[in-house]
Formats: structure tokens, C-alpha cells, sequence
């Protein structure tokens, strides 16, 4: 075992906890804000953030595909300016789920204030 035991673990749960996050923003632009393309989604991610989380092109690029793959986005291709773009739409099963998401991420938000003390987020 090499490495640093802390940095390992905090690598993993990052990747873990980020993967569910992106993909339950990715699904939440797309229901709010309609079709999209892959740049137009991480810009968003940088605006609603400040700069502060910014998924690298091959993450994001990764999570649609999985998303596609799950049917809860669909892809399709549009010229824009005399240019090709793969843009993304939520599909009615993304809905669905993007519904009991939302539940879920409600429930986790009320038991991290709880353990936090802090009644309005964090920083």
C-alpha cells in the first residue's frame, strides 16, 4: 500500500459523491433550462457555482453518456453557426427520476444541516 491513506479515501468519496451530484445537476439544467449542448452544460455548472465547480470535459462528457445509456437524457445533433453540436434533452423517464432525486437530495440536505448545526449551508 503506498500513498497516503487520507488522500486515497478522499480521492474515492470525491469521484463518488461528484459522479451523483453532476448527474442530478445535469438533469435538473436540462428540465429547467431545455435542450443543451456540452459546453453550454458546463458553463452553467461554472455560473451556478462561481467558478467553484467546474467538471473537466471528458466528466462531463462521461456522465451524459452514462445518462444516455440510462435513457434519462437523450442526445441529437443540430447545426448551429454552420456547425454540428450534440445537444441533450431530459427524457420523460430522466423526469421520473429526476422527481425521486430530488426527494433524496432534500432528505440528505435536512441531515447534513442537522449534523452541521448549520441551518442555511455551507460555505
Amino acid at each position: 500500500m503506498f500513498g497516503d491513506p487520507k488522500e486515497k479515501a478522499l480521492k474515492k468519496l470525491r469521484r463518488e459523491l461528484r459522479a451523483g451530484t453532476y448527474s442530478f445537476i445535469i438533469l435538473s439544467l436540462l428540465e429547467n433550462k431545455g435542450d443543451m449542448h456540452g459546453y453550454a452544460i458546463r458553463k452553467e455548472f461554472e455560473k451556478l457555482s462561481n467558478g467553484k465547480i467546474v467538471p473537466s470535459e471528458g466528466t462531463l462528457y462521461d456522465l451524459l453518456k452514462s445518462l444516455e445509456k440510462y435513457r434519462l437524457i437523450e442526445g441529437f445533433w443540430a447545426e448551429v453557426g454552420g456547425r454540428a453540436r450534440k445537444y441533450y434533452r431530459i427524457t420523460p423517464l430522466g423526469k421520473e427520476v429526476l422527481e425521486e432525486l430530488r426527494k433524496e437530495i432534500k432528505s440528505v440536505s435536512r441531515m447534513t444541516k442537522k449534523l452541521t448545526g448549520d441551518e442555511y449551508g455551507w460555505d
